[in-house]
């Protein structure tokens, strides 16, 4: 279909824009499925209410299963030509002791990212556009529009212009945690685990040469070192003990501070304040939850469908994954849409399987078990990613992945720094 824009012509000023595929949102969830809907030969729409290139809230690491999936999207390169250090060693102290070892290649893997997001989604909006899809920043979606029969055949929202509607074969929201899609459709939880974990974190300039985690009762913090010489240093806790915090040392600068300085001494030594370059961000209550992610006419991917505590720092690999999952069954409806129901129920089922052992293993973690149960799930989480990278970096490419350049460069992961 050959998106256009003309004027609306029921009463009120707007515009009505055309589109197969309208994303409402086009950060890492919502460009990397515009990129393979793009590259299958599909019209699609980004709408995102912010102006881009910004910052969001952040995990920031790339775990390798996240790895193989950018390599796939072929971004690798353009992430590492931007700045971001390769990272191939990761440091973990606890009472128990300290352990230090090397990224080991697999599946292509030798190191992994933990990009600013200003530059992580700048890459993937680029790779979106340069595939055909299209970018309207500064557009906020109010609701869902319905055909006689309930069927999701569009969104309205508005811009700085006024009133917008967007007519499309089919929705995506890929519109995070509070996700405006998610709730005009009514999706509902179908997993739902307690949520009492809280992050904060801030970017430290300093000399960081590796992932560092830190484990105390109650408390896991850590380092990941980004652009321009600074770091992301943030630490995870339960919900009341960060609200204890926050009470005691009078906002949010101060509590990250005590944190770190009550259960990471050797880090918080290490973190002198005229270093500190951002204020303290971050969330008080992290859920942890699947959502129905499709129904007639839309679909969820990303935090919009499945959220899970920072604990594990999983969030951008899982983005990744279910976006490409996410569009080969988006394409398939597209194609034949009497298989619009199975394909989007195998993405359902394909998301939910390759989510929970992951998922599982960040609920244990996120109940802050004794040290050395904590040091176990963490030795499981391991594994789980490899297999789960495993598994990926098997799957067939994309429909049109093959014949772009840069496809599989399995060398971009493994170039000497």
């Amino acid at each position: 279909m050959k998106a256009k824009e003309t004027a609306w012509a029921t009463g009120r000023s707007a515009r009505v824009l055309e589109s197969e595929v309208v994303i409402i949102g086009a950060r890492v969830a919502g460009a990397a499925t515009a990129t393979h809907l793009a590259r299958a030969g599909h019209d699609v729409l980004m709408l995102d209410r912010a102006d881009f290139p910004s910052d969001t809230i952040s995990t920031h690491v790339i775990a390798r299963s996240g790895m193989v999936l950018l390599d796939r999207l072929g971004v690798v390169g353009d992430l590492v030509e931007s700045g971001t250090p390769r990272l191939r060693r990761v440091e973990f102290t606890s009472d128990l002791g300290f352990l230090s070892r090397t990224i080991k290649d697999r599946y292509g893997v030798d190191f992994v990212l933990a990009p600013r997001r200003y530059v992580l989604d700048d890459i993937l909006q680029r790779a979106a556009l340069a595939a055909g899809a299209r970018l309207r920043a500064g557009a906020s979606v109010d609701g869902v529009l319905r055909d006689e029969t309930g069927r999701i055949v569009g969104v309205h929202g508005h811009d700085e212009s006024g009133p917008i509607e967007v007519h499309a074969r089919h929705v995506v929201g890929a519109d995070g945690l509070s996700s405006r899609i998610a709730r005009s459709v009514d999706a509902q939880p179908t997993i739902v685990r307690p949520s009492s974990g809280a992050c904060q974190f801030a970017y430290f300039a300093g000399d960081w040469e590796a992932i560092e985690y830190h484990l105390s009762d109650g408390v896991f913090a850590g380092v990941f070192p980004t652009h321009g010489g600074e770091a992301c240093v943030w630490a995870i806790t339960t919900e009341s003990l960060a609200r204890h915090y926050r009470h005691g040392a009078h906002g949010a600068d101060g509590a990250l501070a005590a944190v770190l300085a009550d259960h990471a001494p050797g880090l918080a030594e290490r973190l002198a304040p005229e270093d500190q370059r951002t204020p303290v961000r971050g969330m008080l209550r992290m859920p942890n939850h699947f959502r129905k992610p499709f129904g007639p006419g839309w679909s969820l991917v990303g935090d919009a469908g499945y959220h899970r505590d920072a604990i594990t720092g999983h969030g951008i690999s899982d983005a990744l994954r279910d976006a490409e999952l996410l569009a080969q069954a988006v394409d398939t409806s597209l194609h034949c849409p009497s298989l619009e129901v199975s394909a989007l129920a195998r993405y359902e089922s394909h998301r939910d399987r390759m989510s929970a052992r992951i998922f599982e293993i960040t609920v244990g973690l996120a109940a802050f078990p004794d040290q050395e149960r904590f040091v176990a799930l963490q030795r499981d989480l391991a594994v789980a990613i490899d297999d789960l990278a495993g598994e990926l970096h098997s799957r067939p490419l994309p429909r049109a992945a093959e014949a772009r350049p840069g496809a599989r460069t399995d060398a971009a992961l493994t170039a000497p720094a």
